[in-house]
């Protein structure tokens, strides 16, 4: 997961790794985005991503939803493609 922070440069505080804004002397606010690099192997982030699943499920969040097709649809704004009528 990535985190965002919001900071202040003042001068070169802050050390770019690529390309950043030019130095100002002026006080510059800027955003610091922490990348997550998470020693867990593939087998671990899908257990993760297994659990995380599993109690979304849980909580039923679409149980109102009668057609999902339908909903589907109304959600992404579907429309005919030329040459295919339904």
């Amino acid at each position: 997961m990535l985190h965002t922070f919001e900071a202040v440069l003042k001068g070169n505080r802050l050390e770019w790794t690529n390309d950043g804004p030019q130095e100002s002397d002026r006080p510059l606010k800027v955003y610091v985005t922490l990348l997550d690099e998470s020693n867990l192997s593939s087998e671990e982030r899908r257990q993760q991503l297994a659990e995380l699943l599993g109690k979304v499920a849980a909580t039923n969040a679409f149980a109102n939803i009668e057609n999902p097709v339908e909903w589907q649809r109304e959600l992404r704004q579907d429309r005919s493609l030329p040459g295919r009528e339904e």
